[in-house]
């Protein structure tokens, strides 16, 4: 019996999934929900005392902000084709 060779064929960058932009796009996501999270962590108030930071602007509304707009972008980072942006003029 004769061994068949398999060869790897070549993928050109247009039969990618994903190109170079999608994942700059992806991590810049990834550190906008990192940082929201970051902004949302912090001491909190034990037995003894009560922390009146733990109900702060940051951690309340900007920090869950943050990582809700990193996970809506990764949506869109991971749909978005190069070149579908081009008009037709």
């Amino acid at each position: 019996m004769k061994k068949q060779k398999r060869e790897l064929k070549k993928v050109t960058p247009s039969q990618r999934p994903f190109s170079k932009i999608n994942f700059w796009m992806m991590g810049g996501c990834v550190c906008l929900i990192i940082l929201g999270f970051v902004l949302m962590s912090g001491g909190g108030s034990d037995d003894a005392s009560f922390n009146p930071e733990i109900f702060s602007t940051r951690r309340i509304i900007v920090g869950p902000l943050l990582s809700f707009l990193g996970f809506v972008f990764m949506a869109f980072a991971i749909m978005w084709k190069p070149g579908s942006h081009k008009h037709n003029s």
